[in-house]
């Protein structure tokens, strides 16, 4: 596995060369393809180029977002199936095999026997077109009981579930997006992730919980970085995904509006140290 830096997701405003020369300075093993970018760039003949760049400097690609979105109306559904392929050659030029998105745990209108009928057809379809170009799919569960159950119907916010999810959908390239926020709040432990291989996992992501709040009060967006309080078992969660021989980015996502206030270097600096903690087991 390797550290990866995602900007969007420490709140940091940094276009994608600005990401790469900051991720081959901080140390960090990889960082996550925009397809806005590739887009601006013009053809698949410059992405190339840009992504052999990136690989000169010695970085790997992490997960970008799924361009396509599995519980919009179905004429917006419709709309992003038609413009699926243009995205794909980009993605496929660039060299960039994980794509990913999380699942809203909840629905006011879709009982959970609906919610997932339409999850489920929708999530084979357009898996068996990124298959074709050489793309996996992460799918993150929502594990907060005070986000999940502010609507009528609650949908998928357990492990279990999102397996059980990946495997009705017949797809062989769809896999799971760890996050040990949501592991955490979804009342999970070690136990668990047991039996996970590579290829059941795509992405990974290490938070912290608040240390004022038991489990079921904790909010999604109000997160810690990684050791920060201890409420989460990090080191737990980590030798589970180290167990399960996992090859890609690790990254962290704490929503922690105070991280954009600071020098971006120092920022950087801390986070590259702390994911370095985080896959090395110390």
């Amino acid at each position: 596995m390797f550290s990866n830096l995602s900007a969007g997701a420490l709140g940091l405003d940094l276009d994608l060369p600005t990401a790469v020369d900051l991720a081959a300075k901080h140390g960090f093993g990889g960082v996550d393809p925009d397809l806005g970018h590739f887009r601006s760039l013009g053809s698949t003949a410059a992405v190339r180029e840009f992504a052999d760049s990136v690989r000169e400097r010695g970085l790997e690609w992490g997960m970008t977002g799924l361009p396509v979105p599995l519980d919009a109306p179905a004429e917006e559904f419709r709309r992003a199936l038609v413009d699926l392929p243009q995205s794909l050659d980009l993605l496929t030029a660039a060299g960039v095999t994980r794509v990913g998105t999380w699942m809203r745990p909840m629905h006011d209108e879709l009982d959970h026997r609906r919610n997932w009928r339409l999850h489920a057809g929708r999530l084979a379809l357009v898996a068996d077109l990124l298959a074709d170009a050489g793309l996996r799919i992460g799918l993150e569960y929502i594990g907060p009981k005070t986000f999940w159950s502010t609507e009528r119907f609650p949908f998928i916010h357990s492990l279990r579930e999102a397996r059980e999810l990946i495997a009705d959908s017949g797809a062989d390239n769809v896999g799971l997006i760890l996050d040990s926020y949501h592991w955490y709040t979804a009342g999970e432990d070690v136990s668990d992730l047991e039996g996970l291989t590579d290829a059941d996992i795509v992405s990974v992501d290490i938070n912290d919980a608040r240390d004022d709040r038991e489990r079921d009060e904790q909010q999604d967006l109000d997160r810690r970085l990684p050791f920060a309080t201890g409420v989460i078992d990090v080191p737990g969660f980590m030798g589970a995904v180290r167990a399960a021989d996992y090859s890609g980015p690790v990254k962290i996502e704490p929503f922690m509006k105070e991280l954009a206030e600071r020098p971006v270097d120092e920022v950087l600096e801390q986070i590259s140290g702390l994911l370095d903690r985080a896959i090395a087991g110390e």
